[in-house]
């Protein structure tokens, strides 16, 4: 029960992260890839067939790659809202 909900605070993290990059706050680098480190790690249980950690792994890699790269807007709100989700799933 606590580890759904430290998973859950992950998400929550990354798409705060995700929300302070679409409106324009420059998150700090350590956030970013903090975030993008623990999504990776959370997106290995793809493997076990969870299903759902693929998103984790897809937001990860869209994270990295904003730090390169200006992204879309619109693929950015996708794993926000995801991550949002399902962080706040995990605490209800």
């Amino acid at each position: 029960m606590v580890l759904v909900k430290i998973l859950g605070g992950i998400d929550l993290i990354a798409s705060i992260t995700f929300l302070m990059i679409i409106f324009s706050i420059n998150p700090p680098l350590a956030l970013i890839l903090f975030s993008s480190g623990l999504l990776f790690l959370k997106g290995l249980f793809v493997f076990t067939g969870e299903p759902l950690s693929a998103i984790d792994l897809v937001s990860s890699v869209i994270l990295l790659l904003s730090l390169v790269f200006s992204i879309s807007s619109f693929l950015l709100w996708i794993p926000a809202l995801l991550l949002l989700a399902k962080g706040f799933v995990s605490f209800v």
